[in-house]
């Protein structure tokens, strides 16, 4: 089971292979239009992560097609994977620093598997605003001039991930679809 914190692409491929079972191309293909502000996935990335998923119990091969070109294997989500992506979909995440691609990733993932993404935003706005409230407040007893200004850099992003975090909540229907 996937449980490092910084899987984020193998739980979006997780995500992804829960709506079906699909082969490299295609999990490349989607996952890449699901995240149109993120890098590309190189497909070389997508195969390594797929043998990491599959080695550990997350994924399996469905089947092995030869068509006209090369042999193509897809891939299917087990329980143990659906149970991974379960635990990642339900656990916040720390209020910065860090990378904001794995909320983007966890509420896009939720949004399209249906289940809790106004939840999910809920209970992290709730989490980024604990810290917000904890960095201001720490802001009276911070001295040293570049501590400050680190300080004033946290501080900011985490008002910038506040900001994302309402607007998201706020194209979110009722029940959790987006709004065009």
């Amino acid at each position: 089971m996937c449980i490092v914190a910084s899987m984020s692409v193998s739980h979006a491929l997780l995500g992804i292979l829960a709506r079906g079972a699909a082969h490299g191309y295609d999990l490349k293909r989607e996952h890449d239009a699901l995240f149109p502000g993120a890098k590309p996935l190189a497909y070389g990335q997508v195969y390594a992560t797929l043998a990491r998923l599959e080695r550990d119990g997350d994924a399996e091969i469905a089947e092995t097609a030869q068509g006209g070109g090369p042999e193509r294997t897809v891939y299917a989500l087990t329980p143990e994977g659906r149970r991974a992506l379960d635990e990642w979909l339900e656990q916040v995440e720390p209020a910065g620093p860090y990378p904001a691609d794995e909320l983007v990733r966890k509420t896009i993932t939720a949004l399209h598997l249906g289940t809790d993404a106004t939840g999910f935003l809920a209970r992290q706005r709730a989490q980024h605003m604990a810290r917000m409230r904890e960095l201001v407040s720490s802001q009276t007893v911070v001295l040293d001039l570049g501590a400050q200004i680190a300080l004033d850099h946290t501080i900011a992003h985490l008002d910038a991930d506040l900001r994302w975090l309402e607007t998201a909540a706020a194209r979110i229907a009722p029940k959790g679809k987006v709004h065009t």
